[in-house]
């Protein structure tokens, strides 16, 4: 059929799982191979493809997947560390290749991999979903339609669980994940960047590993990842952005809550509540609107809707040949910023944002 195309994914971990569930939503994306070394995820792939009615060949290395099953397209949902090695051969493919957020763990990295996708003649997309969540999409709409005039200063607060129980539990190591302000908020720096429609010049920020596990030891280390954080940046054309971070404060009733002011108001997006309010300035608000999200892209993952809305985009830019939305451009500067994050809560100091790969 002229609009199916075969999927392949690396990594069945939590978040290849989620992929797997949403890929069955789109029209045909028809997954047919897993790669994934450790078994008891490969045993949990399977499980999961049997109830979604899912016929997909599990293989235990990358290398023998992509030879055998030769997919159109590739997912790479494996641990951070592994990315800039994972999509590699993948590339030698040519197949066209979704990997997921953070594009690297280091700026060189990031950086290497961006000037090789520039010249990728498949399609190369860096999984940075978070402008895809329904409510925060109509947010971004509304501030692009000059709704509030020129953005001045943006917030972002993210009050959330502290991070998940992965396979062997890699993410709780900064040598694993680039840390915390890459791992997590790269998410956050892409929006921040989309939304602004601008580039930071600068970054200061503070934060530390004050409640999360420090009663936990990996080979008699203890986990160095922080858990809450203030990240402030300014912009090239004068606003200013900030990042509230907190990963013990699961007790909050909305996990996201971002605002956005310019000179004729304020809009706000509030999840998982769904609720955008705009407030403009003659005080003839609030004004508040529900932005619903399809309850099956709802249930199929932890992200509100957005891997769906992510994975349709993507699939109907393999199938028309279209440039991708979120390219190695957005993700190597993404990572650039959370490093650079990572560096000022380390120095104590502001730290310059410069971007060195080729556009």
């Amino acid at each position: 059929m002229i609009g199916t195309r075969n999927y392949a994914i690396i990594g069945c971990g939590m978040m290849g799982r989620e992929h797997m569930q949403n890929l069955a939503l789109v029209e045909g994306a028809n997954l047919i191979a897993i790669a994934d070394p450790d078994a008891g995820s490969r045993k949990e792939a399977h499980d999961l493809a049997s109830r979604l009615g899912q016929d997909v060949r599990l293989f235990e290395d990358t290398a023998t997947m992509l030879s055998e099953a030769k997919p159109d397209a590739v997912i790479i949902a494996s641990p951070n560390y592994t990315h800039f090695d994972a999509v590699k051969p993948v590339m030698e493919t040519g197949a066209a290749i979704l990997l997921e957020k953070p594009m690297c763990t280091t700026v060189p990295d990031a950086e290497s991999l961006a000037v090789a996708a520039s010249n990728y003649p498949n399609l190369f997309w860096v999984g940075l979903e978070y402008r895809y969540m329904p409510p925060v999409t109509r947010f971004i709409e509304r501030i692009h339609a000059g709704e509030a005039g020129d953005i001045k200063m943006l917030a972002i607060r993210e009050h959330r669980f502290p991070f998940l129980e992965k396979v062997g539990d890699w993410n709780r190591f900064n040598r694993n994940t680039g840390g915390t302000l890459v791992e997590k908020c790269c998410h956050f720096f892409d929006l921040m960047r989309h939304i602004m429609r601008d580039e930071p010049v600068r970054v200061f920020a503070s934060g530390a590993q004050d409640v999360n596990h420090l009663d936990e030891t990996y080979d008699g280390e203890t986990p160095d990842i922080i858990d809450n954080a203030f990240v402030m940046m300014d912009f090239a054309g004068g606003g200013r952005a900030v990042l509230d971070l907190c990963m013990f404060a699961e007790g909050s009733a909305q996990q996201e809550e971002i605002s956005a002011v310019g000179p004729i108001g304020k809009l706000e997006v509030k999840l998982p509540v769904g609720e955008v309010t705009w407030s403009p300035r003659d005080k003839s608000g609030p004004f508040v609107t529900h932005v619903e999200t399809p309850p099956d892209a709802l249930a199929a993952g932890d992200h509100h809707g957005a891997t769906y809305f992510q994975l349709r985009d993507f699939h109907d830019a393999l199938l028309n040949g279209t440039d991708p939305l979120i390219d190695a451009r957005d993700g190597y500067r993404s990572v650039v910023i959370g490093a650079a994050a990572q560096q000022s809560i380390a120095s104590g100091c502001p730290v310059d944002i410069s971007f060195t790969a080729k556009d």
